[in-house]
């Protein structure tokens, strides 16, 4: 016979169960506490490596504009003995200024052009179902996949057939056709998450569909907006392939119209067998300042819309 020993416990006195029970949450909480801490040390620290990649080669650049021939190979990675800002006119009388006024033609109607008909075909496919609305959506999203170096040779025989061969507006609708998948992409989603009340009221106001579009729908996805322009300002002020294929004199008439992409290319080709690296950083580092000043504007801007669209 077994003698079976009993708890005599006092009121309110937790069980043994119910004590163990709490330990362990205690260490299983500790536990994920540990291994949080570990991945944002991980995760932050991997944000600081890849700024520093970034970071870094941009300043060596701006700096070397500012060195002469021989800092730069006494020192490629030392700071300026002395400041000469004369390798920036130089630059900009080989010719970089000129493609920097090009650059901004093309741009100043091609992007504008993007975001007013990738907003308006995104807002149709979002807000209006009809048969073939999937088909077409995905045909959008397919040109994003779609690599432009496999449609280099035909789309140049169609700028020829078209004679839009080194022509501002040749490049201006390449850049839009180019542009457009991920900003109809973007849009659709951005759209799709406005609140379907708001275009309730103004249909019961009696505005019209392109009334409701310029007037209510646009402000409110101005957040997506301010986004995805400034990924298409970056995307089309970088791209140097189209650029290469499309911008090319036909003629010994003809002149040149070549992108700032181009242009760094064509002043390295200039220097020949000279040695005038500060005039080829001075290029890089202008060419790079706009870009970084949109950005460094709008950067609050941009968060706002992903974070939107993101959580919307």
């Amino acid at each position: 016979m077994t003698a079976e020993s009993t708890v005599i416990k006092a009121p309110g006195e937790p069980s043994p169960e119910r004590s163990g029970g709490a330990g362990g949450r205690a260490r299983d909480g500790g536990r994920r506490r540990s291994d949080g801490m570990v991945l944002n040390v991980f995760s932050h620290g991997f944000l600081a490596v890849w700024a520093l990649l970034i970071v870094l080669p941009l300043v060596w650049l701006a700096l070397g504009s500012f060195k002469t021939d021989s800092q730069i190979g006494a020192s490629a990675l030392g700071w300026p003995s002395n400041w000469h800002f004369d390798a920036f006119g130089r630059a900009w009388d080989k010719g970089i200024g000129g493609y920097f006024g090009h650059t901004l033609i093309v741009m100043a109607f091609s992007v504008p052009l993007t975001m007013l008909l990738g907003s308006m075909a995104a807002y149709v496919l979002a807000r209006y179902p009809f048969r073939g609305n999937r088909i077409i959506y995905y045909f959008f999203v397919s040109g994003a996949m779609f690599p432009v170096f496999l449609a280099l040779v035909p789309l140049f025989f169609m700028v020829k057939r078209l004679d839009m061969l080194n022509t501002y507006q040749g490049l201006i609708l390449v850049y839009i056709a180019y542009s457009m998948p991920f900003t109809v992409f973007f849009m659709h989603s951005f759209f799709r998450t406005l609140p379907t009340a708001v275009y309730e009221a103004a249909v019961i106001d009696g505005a019209s569909d392109t009334r409701i579009f310029f007037q209510v729908m646009l402000p409110m996805a101005k957040p997506g907006l301010i986004s995805v322009g400034i990924f298409n300002v970056l995307g089309q002020w970088n791209q140097y392939i189209l650029p290469s294929v499309l911008m090319q004199p036909q003629s010994g008439s003809d002149p040149e119209r070549y992108m700032l992409t181009q242009g760094l290319i064509q002043l390295q080709y200039q220097m020949g067998y000279e040695t005038d690296l500060p005039v080829l950083f001075a290029g890089v580092t202008i060419a790079m300042i706009p870009m970084l000043v949109v950005y460094l504007s709008f950067q609050r801007q941009i968060q706002a819309g992903l974070t939107s669209a993101t959580l919307k």
